[in-house]
């Protein structure tokens, strides 16, 4: 898999693994929280689409603190899955939309 969406994947979650709880539950409007979620969701599903898996949702942890983590396992998961140049191309999008919101 391309090392560029390696890289956009560890720089989401090494940018926000420090954030304390009140980072994650607002800051300019922006539930961080909320576009972290949608992030990983995308990237399940490209994962799962990749794989000829049905989607399912991502559950949502009792912490927002663990979401980087939760990235991180997915986007491992991303790395191993073999996307078309479209799906990458696409999970390249929606991190890079995730990052804008984020950061």
């Amino acid at each position: 898999m391309s090392t560029e969406l390696e890289r956009a994947i560890g720089r989401v979650v090494e940018g926000t693994r420090h954030w304390s709880p009140a980072r994650w539950s607002s800051q300019g409007g922006t539930a961080k929280a909320g576009v972290m979620h949608v992030l990983v969701q995308a990237l399940a599903d490209l994962t799962a689409d990749a794989e000829g898996r049905e989607r399912r949702p991502v559950p949502r942890l009792p912490s927002d603190m663990h979401l980087p983590d939760q990235l991180q396992v997915i986007g491992l998961d991303l790395l191993e899955a073999d996307l078309t140049e479209a799906q990458a191309a696409e999970a390249e999008a929606v991190i890079r939309t995730a990052r804008a919101a984020l950061f």
